[in-house]
């Protein structure tokens, strides 16, 4: 659906677009010499006549992005930021028209402004979805000028895949989010109802049951955790809290200088004081009738 302005707006949208189809065209010579004036010696005199003059070409491309549901005095603005940049990058000594090459910065900046403004979802991030955006409806349109569906069909996805080069299930999934559009959360459910579709989310946080159960759980895992650690000899444990309990782990190099010991010393140590660990916690676990797996996650 195509966006209404105000009155006020729409007659502001008539007057520049009035000015801007009464611009005077510019012949080639004059037009290469404004660009060289404004490239070589920064006139901006020469840069204004020259952007004023294409300000119909803006006007005209706009005009066919109209049906995205945004306001066209937007997208005309956006177009003439594409145009200026085009005015910045043109190349004088090409001898090109330069209406051919603003066309394209026209044009890639307006589809830009429709990428980011269609929907609050960003749409079109790479190069087959942006095609499939700028080009589903009108083939959508060809087909549906041969056939009373409004779906389309397997021949009819196959052939849309085809044509733009991407796969039948991209093109599916842009028919899905074309036809979807956005929905607020806020919106009630049934035209009379009081309740919103935000009511029926569910919430992916634990409930109280589940916060009371893991604070128990870990309580207990503190518990044995501590009471393993007490079978560890002197050296086993402080290599184990060096390197398994602070936020800064100490390396086996310099725990190794701390204990008097070769750091592959403190490596087996470790090792050795981990397997005493898990075997301590697993045997609680099984006196406990529980599953030993999530108790390691505190070591």
């Amino acid at each position: 659906m195509a966006y209404i302005d105000d009155p006020t707006t729409q007659q502001a949208n008539l007057r520049y677009i009035r000015t801007a189809m009464h611009e005077p065209l510019l012949e080639k010579e004059h037009e290469l010499s404004l660009a060289r004036r404004w490239r070589e010696n920064k006139d901006e005199k020469a840069l204004h006549e020259l952007v004023r003059s294409y300000t119909r070409l803006v006007v005209a491309i706009a005009s066919k992005f109209k049906n995205y549901g945004l306001p066209i005095g937007d997208l005309i603005q956006e177009g003439n930021i594409g145009l200026m940049e085009a005015a910045a990058r043109f190349e004088p000594a090409l001898e090109n028209r330069f209406s051919t090459y603003a066309t394209w910065w026209v044009r890639a900046q307006i589809q830009d402004y429709v990428l980011r403004n269609w929907s609050i979802v960003r749409t079109g991030t790479t190069a087959s979805q942006k095609s499939l955006f700028f080009n589903l409806r009108r083939l959508r349109a060809k087909i549906d000028g041969q056939s009373a569906r409004d779906y389309l069909d397997s021949d009819s996805v196959a052939h849309i895949a085809t044509e733009l080069g991407v796969q039948p299930k991209d093109v599916l999934e842009m028919e899905a989010r074309m036809n979807g559009g956005d929905q607020s959360l806020n919106n009630t459910i049934g035209e009379s109802g009081d309740d919103e579709w935000q009511d029926f989310l569910a919430d992916p946080s634990p409930n109280p049951e589940q916060v009371v159960i893991g604070m128990r759980d870990n309580a207990t895992r503190s518990q044995w955790l501590g009471e393993a650690l007490g079978e560890l000899s002197p050296r086993e444990r402080t290599i184990i809290e060096e390197r398994r309990m602070n936020d800064d782990v100490v390396t086996l190099e310099d725990l190794g200088k701390q204990l008097g010991i070769s750091k592959e010393r403190v490596r087996q140590l470790e090792q050795r004081a981990m397997d005493k660990l898990k075997s301590a916690l697993m045997v609680k676990a099984r006196d406990a009738g529980i599953s030993h797996n999530s108790l390691f996650t505190e070591v």
